[in-house]
């Protein structure tokens, strides 16, 4: 088991050296982007999909392991690097590297800390109320962010570090995957779709439905902000723009398109859809257009045009 992991994090240094050098900036750049949205697709799947609730904040969560990461690199992060350096002795790229790890930690404890806080209250609504409820939460903390100087304001968060790669990236792909989908076949994940196929008869033979519903919400949360950490470092620039209601709509077609509860469809939904946009901007003024059309079209399968694909559990590895 290690000697594999071993191999998959050498083959990820060696993909990060060979890409670096020879991929288009462009291509590298949507590569990175279908990343990101594999991660978030999934770890909504897991809310939407494998635990039948209806949420459409996940923005929100994006958004805050971004920003907080991003303050951290941003503020703390010369200080701890010229530490690491001459103090520790460090090579420099290694500095940044615990540096980026921290951040990534970071992102994905604060989101899940803002999952609880919010999972425990609003989770015992259903359905529509549940969704409206999210999608109230994801507004406030943009409202929030576009309302604190610290972080930009509504000029946006400027000058970030650029620290996310081709390595950064696999990796925790890879570990999202890996986490999610041992968890959907564990004794867990059984209990996740016995309440989302029944609730009420799930309560009835003694699953704490609240309990599984928050623990869906609080990993789901985890991983959104690791995806929002990913996503600040790769771009530089941060603004309230990037973590709107449409951002979290955009998350839910994923899940939709790939088919409630596959995770390989929600993986291939999540590339499609990322490089889609790309190949339509042949179109010009016509390509959002084209673009609604294909979704609609998608979507006429019922359960999502990837929903019969399954990939099978992977094993603990790590």
């Amino acid at each position: 088991m290690w000697l594999l992991n071993g191999l998959i994090v050498i083959t990820l240094l060696i993909l990060q050296r060979v890409l670096t050098l020879h991929l288009n900036a462009y291509y590298f750049q949507i590569l990175i982007y279908i990343g990101i949205n594999i991660i978030l697709a999934v770890s909504l799947n897991l809310i939407n999909g494998q635990t039948g609730q209806f949420s459409i904040g996940h923005a929100g969560f994006m958004a805050i392991g971004a920003y907080v990461s991003a303050s951290l690199t941003y503020y703390m992060g010369p200080w701890f690097i010229h530490f690491l350096t001459t103090s520790v002795g460090l090579p420099d790229g290694i500095a940044k590297g615990i540096l980026f790890a921290l951040a990534l930690t970071l992102a994905g404890i604060t989101a899940a800390s803002a999952g609880l806080l919010v999972g425990l209250p609003i989770l015992r609504l259903r359905g529509d109320y549940l969704a409206i409820a999210t999608l109230g939460f994801g507004e406030i903390i943009r409202v929030l962010i576009l309302n604190t100087d610290a972080v930009g304001g509504a000029r946006g968060f400027t000058d970030i570090p650029e620290y996310t790669h081709f390595f950064w990236l696999g990796l925790l792909t890879y570990i999202t995957l890996l986490v999610i989908c041992n968890l959907i076949h564990s004794t867990k994940g059984r209990a996740f779709s016995a309440i989302r196929e029944d609730e009420i008869a799930a309560e009835s033979i003694g699953i704490n439905t609240t309990k599984y519903k928050v623990g869906a919400f609080v990993i789901g949360s985890f991983f959104a902000g690791i995806a929002g950490c990913l996503f600040a470092h790769q771009v530089g620039y941060l603004h309230t723009n990037s973590f709107t209601f449409m951002r979290s709509i955009e998350i839910v077609v994923m899940v939709v398109l790939g088919g409630m509860s596959s995770i390989t469809g929600t993986v291939i939904a999540a590339i499609v859809l990322t490089i889609l946009p790309e190949l339509l901007r042949f179109f010009s003024e016509f390509r959002m257009v084209l673009y609604s059309l294909i979704l609609i079209l998608l979507m006429l399968g019922r359960s999502g045009v990837f929903g019969n694909s399954r990939i099978s559990k992977i094993k603990m590895t790590m």
